[in-house]
């Protein structure tokens, strides 16, 4: 079992130019993204999270149903679905402006315990960011680790979330003994300051950078470094891939039997440029439809 931890919330996309453009809901979030899309490759998959007993929420765990993740430990509240208003911009990328007071998921608290058969915990995104959940969200990843399970970070930085960006980045940097995978896009490195070396040396056993359709690149903790170029594709908007990538590394570790700091250590060139591939070429698919639509297993193909 993969266990997602993270908010789930939705989108509103514009369906045409300009600030007043209509707006389509879509179901997001990036760790929902990133169980969805666990699900559709085939990983057996939980959502840990809290959502609103709203039309929205209830649209929100029927996505993860239709997925085949299991939602059997989010938590419900009567307060609002967070909202993100998204635009984008000529290359298809994406920008978010957030409605979070007094929503459901910022108000996530602690689970007693996981599923027994957790392999690995996936975190990442808003929830790392809006309190009093974030820090529920931190002593779940530090109690994971504790327990020697495998754990999964991607800040997915939203700075106009983050008030103060130097308070943000130490509490970073204190995560990194709890991570075990660390995935950053290259906007989120630069954001972040220091760099994947110095990110390794703090704990995590991989560290990936995404470049967009430039492609990826892993650093691991024995000095070895591997890159993949980007799948090329015709891009419709970017939402929703770097979640895709997230979940490809993971499933694609679990298919190796992987997920452990030792086996990242011993994927060695090979292996590591196969997952890379394979996550490359799942976020292409997802680049080329519109709104957050990760691939199935028929389409991604095998990591």
């Amino acid at each position: 079992m993969i266990v997602v931890a993270g908010e789930a919330l939705i989108d509103l996309v514009p369906q045409g130019p300009g600030a007043l453009a209509g707006l389509k809901p879509a179901l997001g979030g990036g760790p929902y993204n990133t169980a969805v899309a666990l699900g559709r490759l085939g990983s057996r998959t939980a959502f840990c999270s809290r959502t609103s007993n709203d039309a929205f929420g209830e649209a929100l765990l029927d996505g993860l149903r239709r997925a085949g993740v299991d939602v059997s430990g989010v938590q419900r509240g009567p307060e609002p679905t967070t909202l993100a208003v998204a635009t984008i911009d000529d290359g298809g990328s994406a920008a978010y402006t957030f409605y979070v007071d007094g929503t459901a998921d910022r108000l996530f608290t602690t689970p007693a315990a996981l599923p027994a058969d957790t392999r690995a915990v996936s975190f990442g995104t808003c929830s790392l960011v809006l309190e009093p959940g974030a820090s529920a969200y931190e002593e779940l990843m530090r109690r994971a680790a504790g327990q020697g399970l495998f754990t999964a970070l991607d800040p997915n930085i939203r700075a106009g979330l983050i008030p103060d960006a130097d308070a943000y980045r130490a509490r970073f940097r204190s995560w990194l003994p709890s991570v075990t995978l660390l995935k950053v896009s290259a906007e989120d490195a630069a954001w972040l300051g220091g760099t994947p070396r110095e990110w390794l040396a703090a704990g995590p056993s991989a560290v990936v950078v995404t470049r967009g359709g430039d492609g990826l690149t892993v650093f691991t903790r024995d000095g070895g470094e591997c890159s993949v170029p980007g799948e090329k594709v015709e891009v419709v908007d970017t939402i929703g891939a770097g979640d895709t990538v997230n979940a490809a590394l993971l499933h694609g570790l679990a298919t190796q039997e992987a997920l452990s700091a030792q086996a990242l250590t011993a994927l060695g060139t090979e292996g590591w440029s196969r997952l890379l591939r394979f996550a490359a070429r799942a976020a292409a698919i997802t680049c080329s439809r519109p709104g957050a639509e990760p691939p199935y297993a028929a389409e991604a193909g095998e990591p």
